[in-house]
C-alpha cells in the first residue's frame, strides 16, 4: 500500500472515516474493525477508539501504509 495526504476540510475527522476516505477501507464500520482488531496506530501508537479525533499533524499507520493529515489548503 502506498502512503497517502488527506488534507482537511474540518476542524478534524474521525478514525475510522478517515481509514474509509483514504481507501484502507470499504466504509466507516470497515474502518471501525481495523481499529478494534488493533491494526492502525496514530503517531506510533497503538490506537483503540475508533472514532478518536484525527488532527492535522497527526500520522495514522495501516499495514505499513501511512496517512498523513494535512490542514486544509490554503490555509
Amino acid at each position: 500500500m502506498n502512503d497517502v495526504e488527506y488534507y482537511l476540510t474540518e476542524e478534524y475527522i474521525e478514525l475510522n472515516h478517515l481509514l474509509k476516505l483514504a481507501g484502507f477501507a470499504a466504509s466507516g464500520g470497515g474502518g471501525s474493525a481495523l481499529v478494534v482488531q488493533g491494526l492502525v496506530t496514530v503517531d506510533g501508537k497503538p490506537e483503540s477508539r475508533k472514532r478518536n479525533k484525527i488532527r492535522a499533524g497527526q500520522v495514522v499507520r495501516y499495514q505499513g501504509a501511512r496517512i498523513f493529515v494535512l490542514a486544509p489548503k490554503g490555509s
